[in-house]
């Protein structure tokens, strides 16, 4: 009655790719009658087993027959009864070699062997010396689906452990390692990453039949997901950051379903090198934006630059950054450095008296960017409506007339209405107050300027030292006609384009704020979207490199919108990719919740157990991580693959685009 049943189970599964291992061991059990050897995959039978290991003894002949089993390599394991059950096999992974018996006996023999020099043994003696064993992990165990008849299913455990005689071993063929490789993978989106690659050594062995097993991928995968991206530098993380780029493009090309943005510190995703390699741009100019600070020849991009007037709450914390970087010491840039320049929706909330006092803190800090020589567009400034209360005006500070009458004496000038005269205007009222035992009050005898306000003041006409003139090297960050490149950049995310942010000529702190400034907009939009249920299908990937210092291991506010990434990000549809060279560097927050993973070499035992502390399906494979340093070969798990697959990537070669 079983039998009939298995007949009928198999019967039903004719559809289902797990027929493969069942047309494999047929194939198996032929070439075993007719003693065809060339072809025959045998490799051993089992000395022991458990639920998550097995020892597998085998000899020279059957690993030299398939072309040897290096460390690393894949076998499936099959009940010896397999006709009688329904397809199915549990995979395992060679881990290294293992003591038989008797192993003690056989070294005895070698020893006895190479004391007496003795040149030949007779063939009984040499089969005995080739027999050895080899430890394999479990790593679960390929099935119909009992779902989806015409589904592969595979799971991290298996079903049953039976008694080690009841099992046979074999080394996989080409058609059944692309089932074991790629049986799993979401059948949306799927991309070629590179080739199944067992091990690092390419000495050439006949019968390997992992050399051209295409590694494929689903885009699915990664929309919405995190993905790690560890390894030492040059050994081609970001390659593989391009290929999986280039992916979602190809993929989602008639959706636009996907936007991507592209933080490139090192200009290598915007630009084409000087070996003629093509950028992600140039292979894609339709479907890419890019924004940079310095104009590249050959790279079509729009300015990425910010208006210090406009957005002075912002920038003003830059230059203050700027100036600690430099160690500026003296009190009263110090002071400067520490000034809060109110936001333009903290005045639009503010009572009529606040908001002059917070647009007159605003007009001191233009009045330092003037004589720092910052281009300006006198007409914008004009234009920003949140810069008007009452009498006072963007140009217009419109101080009470007694207060100006104590500055100027009889003669007292118009009101200021353009910026050179706001400029005179405030360093008259500085000087007034320093002559005059540092007090300047107004009718009702209260204090005209604040603490911060003579932080500005005294920074724009110091007593002694530069001032102002020490922010001019950062004009090169500043455009009087920048405009808002965030609602840009995030409609271009919207319509499913790729944006790339050429941050190659930019110090540490412009980058971080660029990061820091558009990851927000970008979690601002996902979560206003989501609120609204709006999101749909639609989502954004966002690439960080040198994500250490973006997702430190400690980390004091969670709710930053690298933490909220961590945490909230599959809900928003935020995807990202994140580069590092160890996962020791990465919050743990953020590791924990990372779906997939792309490992190249690592340089100690503390990044590997960093790294298996989070990821369990690592174990097993540190040592070879520890020792491969090939550029693109890596250790690759995504939500498809339940197991991590030794992949050599494809190089980045496109062809440039129309």
């Amino acid at each position: 009655m079983g039998t009939l049943q298995n007949l009928v189970g198999n019967s039903s599964l004719q559809n289902n790719p797990i027929i493969k291992v069942k047309e494999f061991i047929d194939r198996q059990n032929n070439y075993k009658k007719v003693k065809d050897v060339e072809n025959w995959r045998f490799v051993g039978y089992v000395l022991d087993i458990s639920y998550s290991g097995a020892t597998i003894i085998t000899n020279d002949t059957y690993k030299i027959a398939v072309g040897g089993i290096p460390r690393g390599s894949f076998l499936v394991l099959v009940p010896a009864d397999f006709s009688r059950t329904r397809p199915h096999f549990s995979l395992l992974r060679v881990k290294g070699i293992s003591s038989t018996p008797l192993s003690k006996q056989v070294q005895q023999t070698y020893f006895e062997m190479h004391k007496r020099s003795m040149p030949e043994l007779d063939l009984w003696t040499q089969a005995d010396l080739q027999w050895g064993a080899l430890e394999c992990d479990v790593l679960g165990m390929f099935y119909g689906n009992p779902n989806d008849v015409d589904k592969l299913a595979f799971s991290g455990d298996v079903n049953n452990v039976v008694s080690a005689h009841r099992y046979e071993v074999y080394s996989p063929d080409a058609d059944l390692l692309k089932l074991i490789i790629n049986g799993t993978v979401r059948n949306q989106f799927q991309a070629n990453i590179g080739k199944l690659r067992t091990m690092e050594c390419m000495f050439e062995m006949e019968k390997q039949e992992s050399d051209n097993i295409p590694v494929n991928i689903s885009m699915k995968d990664f929309m919405g997901c995190r993905t790690a991206m560890f390894g030492k530098t040059r050994l081609g993380k970001s390659n593989v950051v391009k290929l999986i780029a280039q992916g979602m493009i190809d993929a989602t090309r008639n959706s636009q379903n996907v936007g991507q943005l592209i933080f490139d510190i090192n200009g290598e995703y915007a630009n084409d090198s000087d070996q003629d390699s093509v950028s992600l741009r140039s292979a894609n100019p339709t479907l890419c934006e890019v924004y940079a600070l310095t104009q590249r020849t050959g790279t079509p991009s729009k300015l990425l630059k910010l208006n210090f007037y406009e957005k002075p709450a912002s920038c003003k914390d830059i230059l203050g950054t700027f100036l600690s970087k430099e160690k500026r010491e003296s009190i009263y840039i110090t002071d400067f450095s520490s000034v809060v320049l109110p936001t333009k929706e903290e005045i639009e909330d503010m009572d009529m008296g606040d908001k002059i006092r917070a647009i007159r803190r605003i007009q001191m800090y233009w009045a330092v960017l003037h004589e720092a020589n910052f281009p300006v567009s006198e007409s914008r400034l004009k234009q920003l409506r949140w810069m008007y209360a009452g009498s006072t005006k963007a140009l217009e500070p419109h101080y009470n007339e007694n207060i100006r009458k104590k500055v100027y004496g009889e003669n007292v000038p118009p009101q200021p209405t353009t910026l050179e005269e706001i400029v005179h205007e405030f360093i008259a009222f500085i000087q007034f107050y320093r002559n005059n035992n540092k007090k300047l009050v107004d009718d009702k005898n209260k204090d005209v300027f604040s603490k911060d306000d003579l932080s500005i003041l005294n920074f724009l006409c110091p007593e002694s030292g530069k001032g102002p003139v020490m922010l001019s090297k950062y004009k090169m960050y500043h455009s009087a006609t920048a405009g808002d490149f965030v609602t840009e950049i995030i409609n271009y995310l919207d319509e499913g384009k790729t944006v790339i942010l050429d941050l190659g000529n930019a110090n540490d702190e412009i980058r971080q704020y660029f990061s820091d400034l558009l990851s927000r907009a970008v979690f601002n939009k996902q979560e206003t979207e989501f609120v609204n249920n709006n999101l749909g299908d639609k989502y954004i990937q966002l690439y960080f490199e040198e994500a250490h210092n973006l997702f430190p291991p400690q980390t004091k506010d969670n709710q930053d919108v690298y933490s909220r990434f961590a945490k909230e990000g599959a809900k928003f549809h935020i995807g990202m990719v994140y580069s590092t060279q160890s996962p020791s560097t990465i919050s743990k927050e953020l590791l924990v919740q990372t779906e997939n993973f792309f490992v190249g070499h690592l340089a100690s035992t503390d990044e590997t157990k960093a790294l298996t502390r989070t990821q369990i399906a690592f174990e097993g494979v540190e040592d070879d991580i520890l020792r491969a340093k090939t550029p693109g070969y890596m250790r690759m798990l995504t939500m498809s693959h339940r197991f991590v697959i030794p992949v050599q990537a494809n190089l980045y070669q496109p062809k440039r685009g129309d």
